[in-house]
């Protein structure tokens, strides 16, 4: 072998089509565009338009919504924490979604960590997370852990509870008020 003789394989590389070369070309005249036009032309965004008609995709009806109050757990499956306790990713023995997202289990989930129970758990953890399975819960404690899940209080039972702490610091300055008047 010489390094004059060094080639590509056969097909390796292609010469780019230079179009609007003349007829002899077989990409003359239009340069493969085929019409004359709008359609012919660059910069075209005539997708689903179909002349001032009202567009299929506007004619069928939609189904579904998107909820926005759904919770946006990380979900996490057990088979996936036993290969990282096995590999040493993951050391402690009390795992939260800090841990976690430490050992690169877990991405995302602004409502926390959600456990699911695929796989078989071996290893002796004590979780706790936003949410768990019914079988994840089982699993874990039948290796001997426990699962925590920390109860969250809604934004509403917080907003009533501020509520009666400001009747009640209204009604004590009435009352010092009226108090004031009659000395």
């Amino acid at each position: 072998m010489k390094l004059n003789e060094l080639t590509d394989n056969q097909g390796a590389r292609h010469r780019k089509i230079r179009v609007g070369r003349g007829i002899g070309s077989g990409k003359g005249k239009t340069g493969g565009r085929g019409v004359k036009g709008q359609k012919s032309r660059e910069g075209v965004s005539i997708n689903g338009f179909e002349g001032g008609q009202m567009p299929l995709h506007m004619r069928i009806p939609k189904r579904g919504f998107n909820n926005i109050f759904a919770k946006d757990y990380a979900e996490v499956n057990l088979g996936a924490i036993q290969k990282a306790v096995d590999s040493g990713k993951l050391t402690a023995t009390d795992i939260t979604q800090a841990e976690l997202n430490a050992a690169g289990l877990t991405r995302g989930g602004k409502d926390g960590v959600r456990l699911l129970a695929k796989g078989e758990l071996k290893a002796k953890l004590n979780f706790t997370v936003a949410g768990a399975s019914k079988s994840a819960i089982e699993a874990v404690q039948k290796a001997g852990g426990t699962v925590t899940i920390p109860e969250i209080v809604p934004a509403a039972e917080k907003a009533k509870a501020k509520h009666r702490v400001v009747q009640k610091a209204r009604a004590a300055d009435k009352e010092a008020k009226k108090a004031a008047a009659k000395a």
